[in-house]
């Protein structure tokens, strides 16, 4: 018989440096989860991605137990790597903080289909190009299906 769901927690932690300390100790802390065995687990489990940040899903039963799901980076995140910036724009229609190719955004598209709600590869970097445009970049080259 399945457990019944009490309640879902969603963090975006660095990978591979979980600790108790906030964030997560007190959105953990108030749903009665055993913060120390989240952190192990998760550190566990996201060695190779140290330093990243991942989103997180955790599930959280009546019985106190948990399961958690991790995700890809963001997107945001992927293109300020890509483009070498600490940080998007403040005004992006006006001002433009950097650049990123067509290949560029299909790699990041490809790497976070499992994450988006879309079911083919065109859309997926319709939806990356739009968030680079929106952080201030531009997308140089013309865009592979025109």
């Amino acid at each position: 018989m399945a457990k019944e769901v009490s309640g879902y927690v969603k963090l975006q932690v660095k990978g591979g440096q979980a600790n108790p300390a906030p964030p997560i100790g007190p959105a953990l802390g108030s749903k009665g989860v055993n913060i120390m065995e989240f952190c192990k687990q998760f550190n566990a489990r996201t060695q190779d991605k140290i330093g990243k940040i991942l989103p997180v899903t955790l599930t959280v039963f009546t019985d106190k137990s948990f399961e958690f799901v991790i995700k890809t980076p963001p997107a945001a995140v992927q293109l300020m790597e890509v483009a070498k910036q600490p940080k998007g724009s403040k005004e992006p229609n006006r001002q433009k903080v950097g650049k990123v190719t067509w290949k560029q955004v299909e790699d990041i598209a490809k790497d976070k289909m499992p994450d988006l709600n879309c079911f083919t590869l065109e859309s997926a970097m319709k939806m990356v190009a739009g968030t680079a445009r929106s952080m201030g970049f531009t997308v140089e080259g013309t865009a592979p299906w025109k």
